[in-house]
């Protein structure tokens, strides 16, 4: 088997994702959180500066323009009208082509991502992927918590749970094609490289791209990723 693995936000998706989730859900089920949204930015300030992980703030954000619990049937007809939004407006034509090139080709498609699971899996579905691969949720009773249920799937972490969904589903050893913006994403497409699969680079930051042409490594551009204070490696 051969699998293609790809991040979400700026690799397919023009922008991140997280932020606007929050912004979506305050708008449409609770819109008297937005008056909130300043304590969001402080959030963020409190991240740039390295007070806070980003685990926390997702956290954060989530208490404060979702709040602390959310009904599961609730929290699904959000997700998917907010994945029917971003794949509409938000994902790149050339990432929609090499999705459906992979598909073509045979190759089990896997999101890997740092966004959250629970909407994550709606966005995944609708572009035709087989398994997602995300930050946990917690869930307590059928609900949401505003807890996260696991590691933040980021960096290294990201490595960990590539390499124990492989292990759970028996594919070690298997061809690996890796699909990444962000310098974060070294250890996976090393991860990849070294077992004699193909890491690619797409619409890499200037630290990616530095590395990438350093290692050898494809280098694609799909599009212009929305500028981010928070993504700049």
């Amino acid at each position: 088997m051969t699998i293609s693995i790809y991040d979400m936000d700026r690799t397919i998706t023009r922008r991140g994702t997280w932020t606007p989730w929050l912004l979506f859900w305050a708008r449409r089920e609770a819109p008297w959180r937005l008056a909130l949204a300043p304590l969001l930015g402080l959030a963020l300030i409190a991240y740039a500066l390295k007070w806070i992980d980003r685990a926390r703030l997702k956290e954060w954000g989530h208490r404060l323009l979702m709040g602390r619990h959310i009904a599961r049937a609730r929290l699904v007809a959000a997700a998917g009208a907010y994945a029917e939004q971003m794949v509409a407006k938000d994902v790149f034509p050339a990432a929609l082509a090499q999705i459906a090139a992979d598909r073509a080709e045979g190759r089990r498609l896997v999101m890997a991502t740092a966004s959250n699971e629970y909407y994550v899996r709606a966005i995944a579905d609708r572009l035709g992927f087989d398994d997602v691969i995300a930050t946990p949720s917690r869930w307590e009773d059928d609900r949401l918590h505003h807890r996260l249920g696991g590691d933040n799937c980021y960096g290294d972490a990201k490595l960990r749970l590539v390499t124990a969904w492989m292990d759970r589903e028996g594919l070690h050893g298997q061809h690996l094609r890796f699909y990444s913006d962000h310098q974060s994403d070294v250890p996976l497409f090393d991860f990849a490289a070294a077992g004699g699969g193909e890491a690619v680079a797409t619409n890499p930051s200037p630290a990616l791209r530095r590395h990438a042409a350093a290692a050898g490594w494809q280098i694609v551009d799909w599009g212009t990723p929305a500028s981010s204070i928070f993504e700049r490696a």
